[in-house]
């Protein structure tokens, strides 16, 4: 005679036991909604967050300047014109939304963000 097992999402084992959860799910575990930082010619929009452990976290809703490093190392402010190009999601170029490994174009020529935007609340890049 061949086991029958029962799919794990009854609420009772192959035996008739009660299946009880571990724990209860907690909200510490929940993560936040993406930031989606975009680009605006016009302001910079940043929001503080409150995390745990009693910290704030900077949040960066639209940006208009990014530091950028040179190819001999110096950093300069340039304005943001647009992204060009976004390799993890091609919907993300269309909306401008900038993301860390997104290509950008600026004042000083085209740029690589190596930051995560949303969670910095600033836009750091290196020339390309």
């Amino acid at each position: 005679m061949s086991n029958y097992h029962k799919p794990v999402k009854t609420k009772s084992s192959g035996t008739g036991g009660r299946r009880v959860a571990n724990k209860k799910k907690k909200l510490r575990y929940c993560g936040s909604e993406p930031t989606n930082a975009k680009v605006n010619e016009n302001k910079e929009i940043r929001t503080l967050r409150n995390i745990r452990g009693n910290s704030k976290k900077v949040k960066l809703k639209a940006a208009m300047y990014a530091n950028i490093v040179g190819k001999d190392g110096e950093v300069k402010k340039a304005k943001i014109k647009k992204v060009t190009e976004t390799p993890d999601n091609p919907h993300h170029t269309r909306q401008n939304i900038l993301t860390k490994g997104g290509i950008i174009d600026t004042e000083l020529g085209i740029a690589k963000i190596t930051n995560r935007v949303g969670q910095d609340g600033v836009v750091n890049a290196k020339l390309v």
